[in-house]
């Protein structure tokens, strides 16, 4: 079995690749259509307070309980009773709603890779029909980029069996990449924005039933939508016992959630500075059309060549993660056995195969748009599943600070809890806003308790042998 470890750069680049991906293309234009320029800085500013507390929650519990690898989500069974039904079914309900929503997170930066690649070749986009049946009609660019998405998916899963070192050096050579590729973007983007664009920097929006929405209206709607860019912070963690140090899973969350956070503010800026409001808030492609004002039709091309080494690496880093979650919880008892089947190379086998087969079932919502919708709408849903396991990190840390555990010689026991206290209400705070619609709620709910159909596999960590 390799025993090739992930070191500090790789772990970083796990980190700022999972985070930035499909959301860096689309987000501009979103943000701006519900907030004010200062709106939209501000919410970056908000979420980027809130996921740092929930990225020094991780990194101290990286260090604190080192033996609980694999993400946040493992925690849940600490908050119960050593070896209770409570804890071993509270961490397989985590571990299900982080699976499933990173498996269909993988999915979206998959089907955006093809959204891209159409830049080169049109054909992807074409209307042509291949054939009828009922009500259904298969068009040619949906056929195409149904094959398109299905070899990345599987082309990645080939490469990731052949070791987490090595696709995780792929990895980071496509997110130097794109970081070098943004930096420049935003370099390049300062010599023509133009100010008139950001005016009024402040000013009241109104929201979809005609209502006027402040600067303190605006953060909490721009927050939530900001809040997808940092999904994946916690990379480094999931991949806490491949590390070399466990020391590094700390640093590379911390260091990558900075690298993140400060492309997210420099792009967004300079896109509101590069486009008129009613253009960016129409644009289908904003961060291209903002580039395009500056190098012209190639700039187009250029941007959607980064984007393709963009998704390509953060396709590899969701796919790692994706399989490393189910892979992780089988190892402390709160997962289906099966998922412990590793090759030779050290890798989660079936829960990978498994992972993207059902993967493979949401690349079909490529075929038709009335799927596509109703997949759109999952990604939502899915979305909010992370946040659970963000909470229940924080109540894990709180939980050391109040009983002690780890903190013999008292040492940074109360800074520790008042990060643990921000984290908390900033998780509160944004599952609150995030379910505010009874539909994502219920739906967040049902996802969750689909769970439990399969629960009566779980076996208890003392019976369950590695294969």
């Amino acid at each position: 079995m390799s025993t090739k470890k992930l070191g500090f750069w790789i772990l970083t680049a796990l980190v700022v690749g999972n985070m930035v991906g499909t959301g860096i293309f689309m987000l501009p234009g979103s943000l701006r259509s519900v907030a004010s320029p200062l709106g939209v800085i501000s919410a970056w500013l908000v979420t980027g307070f809130g996921v740092l507390t929930l990225a020094l929650v991780f990194g101290n519990l990286s260090l604190r309980k080192p033996h609980l690898t694999g993400g946040p989500q493992l925690y849940a069974k600490e908050l119960f009773k050593s070896g209770s039904k409570m804890a071993t079914l509270s961490g397989f309900m985590s571990t299900w709603g982080y699976w499933i929503g990173s498996l269909i997170g993988n999915i979206a930066v998959i089907t955006s890779f093809a959204g891209y690649l159409s830049t080169f070749f049109p054909i992807l986009l074409s209307q042509a029909e291949l054939f009828t049946m009922g009500e259904f009609t298969l068009k040619v660019g949906n056929a195409l980029t149904f094959i398109v998405c299905t070899v990345l998916l599987w082309g990645v899963h080939f490469i990731v069996l052949q070791g987490a070192n090595g696709a995780g050096k792929i990895n980071f050579i496509a997110t130097a990449a794109k970081v070098i590729s943004f930096f420049l973007f935003i370099v390049i983007g300062l010599f023509a924005f133009e100010k008139a664009n950001i005016m009024p920097f402040v000013a009241p929006t109104v929201n979809e039933i005609g209502q006027s929405v402040g600067l303190l209206g605006q953060v909490n709607s721009a927050a939530v939508i900001t809040l997808w860019a940092f999904i994946g912070v916690e990379s480094a963690v999931v991949f806490g016992s491949r590390a070399k140090r466990q020391v590094d899973v700390k640093r590379a969350t911390v260091l990558g959630l900075f690298i993140a956070l400060a492309i997210y503010i420099g792009i967004s800026t300079l896109v509101m500075g590069l486009l008129p409001h009613d253009q960016l808030v129409t644009s289908e492609k904003p961060l291209i059309d903002a580039f395009s004002t500056v190098t012209g039709p190639v700039g187009g091309q250029i941007l959607a060549a980064i984007g393709l080494v963009s998704f390509f690496g953060s396709t590899i880093g969701w796919i790692m993660l994706s399989a490393e979650v189910p892979y992780q919880a089988a190892k402390q008892g709160m997962f289906m056995p099966q998922f412990l089947k590793t090759n030779k190379n050290g890798m989660p086998v079936f829960s990978m195969i498994v992972t993207n087969a059902v993967g493979q079932l949401f690349i079909f919502s490529t075929i038709s748009s009335s799927i596509s919708a109703a997949f759109q709408f999952m990604i939502v849903v899915a979305t909010l599943s992370y946040l659970v396991p963000y909470l229940i990190s924080s109540l894990f840390q709180l939980k050391l600070v109040i009983t002690g555990d780890t903190y013999a010689d008292g040492k940074g026991r109360i800074a520790d809890g008042i990060i643990a206290a921000f984290a908390l209400l900033y998780s509160i705070w944004v599952i609150y806003a995030g379910t505010a619609d009874l539909k994502t709620f219920s739906m967040g709910v049902i996802l969750l308790l689909s769970s439990l159909l399969f629960y009566k596999w779980v076996q208890p960590v003392a019976s369950v042998n590695e294969n």
